[in-house]
């Protein structure tokens, strides 16, 4: 499991707007916790096929059908980073591209603040 890769994974129990069900995860979180077996954690940005989801700004960062395995086109919901359990991925899609990869971390550090 590595930075980029997007798993299948069982967003439940979820409240109020939080991306909730079966849905594809973007693994985002570093290498070398990753790859720690007993590290049981794993950070993710969940995607969503929603059209009202594209027009939320910068956070939201679209991603073609077929871009790491994902069937349809799709939005990384970068405000809705969040942390599972590893047991909560189901099925591993595939890796998205460096090109792919760096929208998603700009994402991140816009949806967070981190982009001075």
């Amino acid at each position: 499991m590595k930075r980029g890769d997007i798993f299948i994974a069982d967003l439940q129990p979820r409240s109020g707007s939080e991306q909730q069900g079966r849905r594809p995860v973007i693994v985002v979180s570093r290498d070398s916790f990753n790859a720690v077996a007993g590290w049981k954690s794993i950070i993710v940005v969940p995607c969503s096929t929603s059209d009202s989801q594209k027009r939320r700004g910068p956070t939201s960062v679209l991603l073609p059908a077929g871009a790491g395995g994902l069937p349809l086109e799709s939005v990384a919901l970068c405000h809705q980073i969040t942390t599972l359990d590893r047991s909560k991925l189901t099925q591993y899609l595939g890796t998205l591209t460096a090109t792919e990869l760096a929208a998603v971390n700009k994402g991140v550090l816009v949806a967070l603040e981190l982009d001075d």
